[in-house]
């Protein structure tokens, strides 16, 4: 049994030909997981190790069970920030009960993702536009900056709300711990000149380098904050042990965590595998991280995402498997096991000028920018986004996010595209060289309604019916509704199309459908709405009929 059989099923794509390669590409994912998880758990209010933790078990329980060969699943930087915004409002960063909350709203999205892969509601993706996740992870990476950029300055900042912060900062810009400020500015000149060559661990090297200088100069002494001690050993086993009333309160925020996650991670696994091709099951890959928030939560660490910047990473190495996020397993917990000491000396403004850079990108000003230029609209939606979060808070943002996709959503359905043909044409030409003619033949109206029929838009489909016969250049005396756009109808929109037919009917109007859908006519005749109706097979056969009936 050869390599690429034994793994077939465990981590598709690897072959005897990319063994090294992606045993490589683990090694690259490592160095570029350690210190970015340590950030995002300072982010989220919580120690080192419950980042470090999140690249052991569950990450390898991800890789065993997702559809996708790619994506990196991690703690990211708006969960970490969505995390410490919701718990800071329960109790203080840094106690016990924070931690363990933390890992109960883990265990919490573990069950949403579960759920949401038993009921195959994988198309949940869909509700979170691209602009809306653009605007809403846009204002958490500029509420992570606004954190990261106090730590460079060795500075605290006070009180509440994104723009007070802002203003906080500004003041005490003259305060500026001198060392904090050379640290975390060297760290950033390596950073953004070292994207110009990505294969590099860069993050790394900043690591290891701004830990010597600190240790060689004895910069704590002169006041820089360092990450201090980190308790060796595994992740630690064990379930939270929370009051329920708590267990109640996590539910909002586990639930916009698990939100955030199914757009923008399903959104990230489709366009790899598109990229790559090949396939991928979104409800397993809903199971996988439910799997892996579980995991995170019993093993004392935090929420599980997607991270967009460590798979577009691995692409780039040109690793198509899991197998990185195995190495990159195993590396963490000899790290936890045996390493720990050495992160000790790590200075805190260099973790501030890592994480800093990592969501530099996910500020969206190209994006923004690009929206701009194609749909003033959409622009205005990712805007209203960006700035929820700032003004409103996270959670709230998510919420504003989502009320924004369903109005959008609802207005585009509520006013679906309709034809409407009238005038002169020959019964031999089909509705399409109709539409393209502008013209049907004298009496007859046909309308193409592009839509299901729901409470949305059942007004628009009666007033339209009501326009185009009092519009049309002779007097209709059939109207034939084209049913090849319909695929649905709700009790509202039946009861406004009911009321439609009986005012044709009391016209003196003839009324037939054509091109009916066989689950469609099933909902009709349900409703009543196929009585006194007749039907034809295509608009060009009503046509000719209604024609011939017209001349006789």
């Amino acid at each position: 049994m050869n390599l690429s059989q034994t793994t077939r099923g465990l981590l598709p794509g690897l072959r005897k030909d990319n063994l090294t390669q992606e045993l490589m590409a683990g090694v690259t994912l490592l160095a570029i997981a350690v210190p970015l998880n340590i950030g995002y758990a300072q982010i989220a209010g919580l120690p080192p190790t419950a980042g470090l933790y999140a690249l052991v078990v569950p990450s390898i329980v991800f890789a065993l069970m997702t559809s996708s060969r790619q994506l990196i699943a991690s703690p990211d930087a708006a969960a970490a920030a969505l995390v410490a915004s919701s718990l800071l409002g329960l109790t203080v960063a840094g106690s016990d009960d924070y931690a363990a909350m933390a890992a109960a709203q883990a265990i919490l999205g573990g069950v949403f993702f579960l759920l949401c892969a038993y009921f195959k509601l994988g198309f949940l993706a869909n509700f979170l536009s691209k602009p809306i996740l653009i605007g809403f992870v846009g204002g958490l990476a500029a509420e992570i900056m606004l954190s990261q950029a106090a730590k460079m300055l060795g500075v605290q900042t006070e009180g509440e709300g994104f723009f007070v912060e802002v203003i906080d900062l500004i003041t005490k810009i003259p305060d500026a711990h001198l060392w904090s400020v050379v640290v975390s500015a060297a760290s950033l000149a390596v950073l953004l000149l070292g994207r110009r060559i990505p294969a590099v661990p860069w993050a790394l090297i900043v690591l290891v380098a701004a830990t010597i200088l600190t240790v060689a100069l004895g910069l704590a002494e002169r006041g820089v904050a360092v990450l201090g001690e980190v308790p060796a050993g595994p992740p630690r086993f064990a379930l939270p042990v929370l009051d329920w009333s708590i267990w109640l309160a996590l539910i909002p925020s586990a639930l916009a965590l698990t939100m955030v996650t199914v757009a923008e991670g399903l959104l990230v696994i489709r366009s790899y595998a598109e990229k790559n091709d090949y396939p991928t099951d979104p409800n397993r890959d809903l199971a996988a991280f439910g799997a892996a928030n579980v995991a995170a939560g019993v093993s004392s660490s935090f929420t599980v995402g997607s991270s967009t910047s460590r798979t577009a990473a691995m692409d780039q190495t040109g690793s198509r498997t899991q197998l990185p996020t195995l190495v990159m397993a195993v590396g963490s917990l000899l790290l936890l096991l045996f390493g720990t000491a050495l992160l000790a000396d790590i200075p805190s403004p260099a973790i501030g000028a890592i994480v800093a850079v990592a969501v530099l990108k996910l500020l969206g000003v190209g994006e923004l920018r690009e929206l701009w230029r194609l749909s003033k609209f959409e622009f205005a939606v990712a805007l209203t986004c960006f700035l929820g979060v700032l003004v409103l808070g996270p959670i709230r943002g998510i919420l504003l996010a989502f009320v924004i996709s369903l109005v959008n959503l609802a207005q585009r359905s509520a006013n679906p595209p309709v034809d409407v043909l009238h005038g002169d044409l020959d019964p031999q030409v089909s509705l399409q060289e109709a539409a393209e003619g502008g013209e049907t033949a004298p009496g007859v109206v046909i309308m193409r309604f592009a839509a299901p029929v729901f409470f949305a838009n059942s007004g628009v489909l009666s007033s339209t019916v009501r326009s185009m016969v009092a519009d049309a250049p002779n007097p209709v005396e059939a109207f034939v509704f084209d049913l090849e756009a319909v695929t649905d109808v709700d009790v509202t929109g039946a009861e406004a199309w009911d009321g439609t037919l009986t005012w044709l009917r009391d016209q003196q109007i003839t009324v037939a459908y054509t091109r009916v859908r066989p689950e469609l006519r099933g909902q009709l005749e349900h409703f009543g709405l196929f009585e006194d109706v007749t039907e034809f097979p295509t608009s060009r056969a009503a046509l000719a009929a209604l024609r011939q009936d017209g001349a006789g």
